[in-house]
């Protein structure tokens, strides 16, 4: 049997199954590793990770030769579906629901506030790294993470309990830091990965872009600049798949806007898109102008399909005159005109 036989039959027997978010490269005459790296990252030093990622510093090591199939690790992407928590996505996507901070950390959420329905949200790779002589959760943290304080979280990802790493243990590294240039994006794509990652985190995006773009659109309508928060939050809708939640606040917005502008068809019309997106949306006559009440509640005769929108009764004239108790909470001054 010749060594490239052997080096492709190991490689394959101790490579785990890839996960959703990894795409397959066969080794071409000529290639490094090095080279590998730099074309799919833009950066040489993450051979590193192709080494590990591929068992490749197994025994004495060992070399790429043409016609191996190596794991190219990369971030995998989610759609949240009605109910995920970031307990239960944990579980499914990362084998343990322990691991559900390190889950909204990457994310840039905090594991406590839960994400939204048809947000995308990023899946760190797990990478397997087999512990050798010397090694500690403080020399893995720092190969791989770059940094050594994040000890304490490979600790309890793997569930270490302050253990020791012994020689021949199997440590999941969680990696989200593997952006890939645009020749790695053309290679997942050619691989089929960009497809099984839920679109290669292009919803997450724009859902990143709207997050930013939110308090501007909120900051038109106060400023009275209608025409300019239309025109911002019809850019936002056509960035892409956005979460419920967000398209519930744009559409919010475009309901005060129009309202403003008299546009009474187009509030109506947008008022159901809010509906849809918000089917709990109460209509508190306190919180919003009449007009925007008047306008979501003839929007209730136009969408038959859509639930109708609580209106909360207004309080008498007199008790709301007599009464000299602040409101619990601050509200938002009401706009599109009384």
């Amino acid at each position: 049997m010749t060594l490239a036989c052997v080096a492709t039959a190991l490689a394959l027997t101790i490579t785990p199954a890839r996960p959703a978010g990894a795409f397959p490269h066969v080794v071409r005459s000529g290639e490094t590793l090095a080279q590998i790296a730099e074309r799919v990252y833009g950066r040489v030093e993450m051979e590193q990770i192709l080494v590990a990622a591929n068992s490749l510093d197994a025994g004495r090591g060992l070399s790429i030769v043409p016609g191996m199939r190596l794991e190219i690790p990369s971030v995998g992407h989610h759609r949240v579906t009605a109910g995920e928590t970031w307990t239960s996505l944990a579980d499914t996507l990362l084998g343990h629901p322990e691991r559900s901070d390190v889950l909204a950390f990457a994310n840039e959420a905090k594991p406590w506030i839960q994400p939204t329905e048809g947000q995308e949200i990023r899946v760190p790779y797990n990478l397997r790294y087999v512990a050798g002589p010397g090694d500690s959760t403080l020399t893995v943290a720092y190969r791989f993470l770059g940094q050594r304080d994040k000890a304490w979280m490979l600790d309890r990802y793997n569930r270490l309990g302050g253990e020791s790493l012994q020689r021949g243990d199997v440590v999941l590294v969680p990696l989200t830091e593997l952006e890939l240039t645009t020749e790695g994006k053309a290679l997942a794509a050619s691989a089929g990965a960009l497809v099984r990652s839920e679109g290669a985190g292009r919803a997450r995006e724009a859902q990143r872009r709207a997050e930013t773009e939110l308090p501007q659109l909120a900051a038109d309508v106060r400023s009275g600049r209608y025409v300019d928060a239309v025109a911002r939050a019809s850019r936002m809708l056509g960035s892409g798949e956005l979460s419920r939640t967000q398209l519930a606040q744009i559409h919010q917005r475009l309901v005060e806007a129009y309202v403003a502008l008299d546009a009474q068809g187009l509030a109506e019309t947008s008022c159901l898109a809010w509906r849809e997106a918000d089917p709990a949306l109460v209509l508190d006559p306190i919180e919003l102008s009449p007009k925007i009440v008047r306008a979501c509640t003839n929007a209730s005769t136009l969408g038959a399909a859509a639930p109708p929108a609580a209106v909360i009764p207004s309080a008498p004239a007199s008790a709301s005159a007599a009464s000299s108790t602040p409101p619990s909470a601050p509200r938002r001054s009401p706009v599109g005109g009384r």
